[in-house]
């Protein structure tokens, strides 16, 4: 018999007939009622087993993690909280779980414990929304951008670029490091590395995206990158995902369209195609909320904020008239912000985004035309030679979530810039000759893959939104 998956024995109409559903045993009470889930959905199936002419040796058997077989006829409820459970007539034990070892018990555990078990976190009910929630997305990311006509281009993650120019790179190398080769001048002599360079794991594939959208027109990329960075606060990870588009002949408003466009369209997806883990999420939100000081509560409830994305344009702000909204506002006047703003160039915290956006303009926020000494290189310098067409978006509760720019396609003053920054124009050779051969305007973004899943689950620290979270001191699993 072919067998069933939970989320379609309950999407499927009752007949009484017999079927066969498999998972694991989340809870068993009173020798008789079992909840089991599969994965496919956040709903347990209630599955009544016949204990009378059940052998002892398989009700002992039948414990919280244990992998089953059940066969039976599905039925109509007699009880609460379900509309449907299983008859059971035949029981096979999978897969045997020591009831007194087994971590996951039923009741509520810590985010840090289950940090602690990653391997064993999706099995709970909040882990395997999220994990859900996560994949959703991701469908929805390429079926956007497919839908667009972009095309998905696989940047390198060895490379010996650094595209944000911070030097917070992992560096990659087989020599051996209890006799690593030097030069005459005392250096690591990398030409007798693998590469035969100095290499390090990528912290953006946006550089080689602009070399495909000046051939291809439109791409993203959508992979792993890392920051050797070390943070350990609730927004920062040593290995994460990023989503990066780039586009020829498209400019800054059109960028700003295409961004905003982008993050409505994932998000519907998901309240369409993730309604129950979204409900239950928006309870565990609501319920986390109260457990926080008054002043630190978000207005809205998880639903609510997504709904109020959708619902809402992004305002469009100078990043000179934000600073001018900051410095007169009461929290900067008053003290309340930890970084007081003080004069224009100030590099914008996430305390003065979430206040442009939760307190003053009450909607989602896209910052352009940023100070050029704060943002990258390969930002295109507007005609005031202060600024550079750069654009941020801004969301309630999380500040940034969208990094991207118009590039800098004139190759006088992206030498004049990669001159200034101290940029290595030898070792991006290949970046500079995209502006000797059929230059042309051209523009892009970046959204971290794990911002955008911390907003939809409401998740507050993103340890908890990636299966195997990377951070400073922690490569377990």
């Amino acid at each position: 018999m072919k067998r069933s998956k939970v989320v379609d024995v309950f999407n499927s109409e009752i007949n009484h007939t017999e079927i066969l559903v498999k998972g694991w045993v989340r809870t068993f009470r009173s020798n008789r009622f079992i909840a089991l889930n599969d994965g496919s959905t956040i709903n347990n199936l209630q599955c009544v087993v016949d204990f009378e002419n059940t052998k002892e040796d398989t009700l002992k058997k039948i414990a919280t993690g244990a992998a089953v077989s059940l066969k039976g006829v599905l039925v109509e409820s007699s009880g609460k909280g379900q509309s449907v459970e299983l008859k059971v007539s035949e029981i096979i034990i999978l897969g045997e779980s020591d009831p007194e070892k087994y971590p996951l018990q039923p009741k509520k555990h810590s985010l840090e414990f289950l940090r602690e078990i990653a391997h064993l976190r999706p099995r709970t009910n909040l882990f395997g929304a999220i994990m859900r929630v996560r994949h959703t997305l991701a469908f929805a990311v390429h079926q956007y951008f497919n839908e667009k006509g972009f095309f998905y281009y696989n940047a390198p993650i060895v490379t010996g670029s650094d595209a944000e120019g911070a030097g917070e790179m992992f560096q990659v190398t087989n020599l051996n490091l209890k006799d690593i080769p030097k030069t005459e001048e005392g250096n690591v002599d990398f030409s007798q590395d693998f590469f035969g360079k100095a290499t390090n794991l990528t912290v953006s594939g946006q550089l080689e995206a602009e070399t495909a959208a000046m051939a291809l027109g439109q791409v993203y990329t959508f992979g792993p990158t890392f920051r050797a960075e070390n943070s350990n606060t609730s927004r920062h990870l040593a290995e994460f995902w990023m989503i990066e588009p780039e586009m020829a002949f498209v400019e800054l408003d059109e960028n700003m369209d295409i961004a905003e466009e982008f993050i409505k369209y994932i998000i519907k997806y998901a309240l369409d195609h993730r309604k129950e883990d979204l409900e239950f999420l928006d309870q565990r939100f609501a319920q986390e909320e109260k457990t926080k000081p008054t002043k630190d509560r978000q207005d809205m409830g998880l639903i609510e904020k997504l709904n109020f994305i959708l619902d809402n344009n992004f305002k469009r702000v100078s990043y000179t008239e934000a600073i001018d909204i900051l410095k007169a506002s009461k929290p900067n006047k008053k003290g309340k912000f930890k970084y007081k703003i003080e004069e224009w160039g100030a590099d914008l915290q996430s305390e003065h985004e979430r206040f442009l956006v939760e307190k003053h303009f009450k909607q989602p926020v896209i910052l352009f035309d940023y100070p050029a000494k704060i943002k990258a290189f390969y930002m295109r310098l507007n005609d005031d030679g202060n600024t550079v067409r750069a654009m941020d978006i801004l969301f309630p509760g999380i500040g940034e979530i969208v990094g991207g720019s118009q590039r800098e396609e004139r190759l006088d003053v992206l030498m004049q810039k990669v001159e200034e920054l101290g940029v290595d124009k030898e070792e991006l050779w290949w970046y500079i000759d995209t502006r000797k051969y059929g230059t042309a305007p051209h523009s892009g973004f970046g959204l971290g893959f794990e911002r955008i899943i911390q907003f939809v689950t409401g998740m507050g620290n993103i340890r908890d939104v990636i299966p195997f979270p990377r951070t400073p001191q922690n490569a377990e699993f």
